[in-house]
């Protein structure tokens, strides 16, 4: 096929790459920078010049495809609080695209979470709806089912967890170390038994691919390596990877230490693949999240920093 990505450098997006390439696959990617189109360039993808709000480069280019896997999102806005804007460029985004491929069969893929389905210590499976509106991921959701129900369209809808992990992360994982080496402090909130799912980078590639082959219209993936890693266990991998103390924080404190992550630092949110392991025939095989603490991942010196 000939897949058009969108994010296709991104954290996610430069894993998804390599993995559509070595299964024959030809990817054309979106750029919005000259530094991503020069490493799309170097990496054999044709590239496509444009950003999520360049909704006619959007269409033209999912036209000339044969699946499009949609992995861009505004991660500044969230980064800087706005959930509400990132779902809404998400959602147009994903209206263009769905225009675009309506009456062809072609698959859709779009990159959802499972951050906004679980709480009280249920894990999450395929088929869980999300919890309450309040939750400032839960637009992301109205997203997902505006994607499953458009007309001739195969669509697929790939929930990742709240942590996508690896060596060169700059997510969650990445803002919670960062934190804790501004404060002097690795923190959990509570007592910490809250819980993440997690995938490794190169898993969650899998399942965008395999979902792009395999899967059928109007089906929910989920790619989760781990269903729940302890957020105390989180806290002491780091603690032990920058030689810290660790600490257990209230939810004032922890409002302070995390900022727009502190909800996430005290939410337990498990899931399950069990359904979309049987379905694709994946089964995770990168490093849990634990190991990629333990093995530095995370704790390279920042930029600009005297070793």
């Amino acid at each position: 096929m000939r897949v058009f990505v969108t994010g296709a450098s991104g954290w996610v997006g430069s894993a998804v790459v390599p993995e559509l390439q070595a299964a024959g696959h030809e990817v054309i990617g979106l750029a919005r920078s000259d530094a991503s189109a020069v490493a799309l360039e170097r990496a054999g993808v044709e590239v496509v010049r444009g950003t999520l709000d360049d909704l006619d480069t959007l269409r033209a280019t999912a036209e000339s495809a044969d699946g499009v896997i949609h992995l861009a999102y505004k991660h500044d806005l969230i980064y800087s609080g706005d959930f509400a804007s990132a779902i809404a460029a998400d959602r147009v985004a994903i209206d263009a695209l769905g225009d675009a491929l309506g009456g062809s069969d072609k698959p859709l893929l779009i990159a959802s979470g499972t951050g906004a389905l679980a709480g009280d210590g249920q894990i999450a499976t395929e088929d869980t709806e999300p919890g309450g509106s309040e939750h400032a991921a839960a637009g992301r959701m109205d997203n997902e089912r505006a994607l499953l129900a458009l007309p001739g369209v195969r669509s697929v809808s790939v929930r990742l967890p709240p942590t996508v992990h690896g060596a060169g992360d700059h997510g969650f994982i990445a803002v919670i170390v960062g934190a804790a080496r501004e404060s002097g402090e690795a923190s959990y909130v509570g007592d910490g038994s809250n819980a993440w799912a997690a995938v490794h980078r190169s898993d969650a590639a899998r399942v965008f691919r395999l979902g792009l082959e395999q899967a059928p219209a109007g089906t929910v993936l989920h790619a989760v390596g781990e269903q729940g890693v302890p957020f105390r266990a989180i806290a002491e991998a780091i603690g032990r990877g920058l030689d810290l103390p660790v600490t257990a924080l209230d939810r004032d404190a922890a409002d302070a230490r995390f900022g727009f992550l502190s909800g996430f630092a005290s939410t337990d949110m498990r899931a399950t693949s069990a359904k979309t392991q049987a379905l694709l025939g994946w089964t995770p095989s990168g490093p849990t999240l634990l190991e990629d603490l333990d093995a530095g991942a995370y704790f390279a010196a920042p930029a600009g920093s005297v070793a």
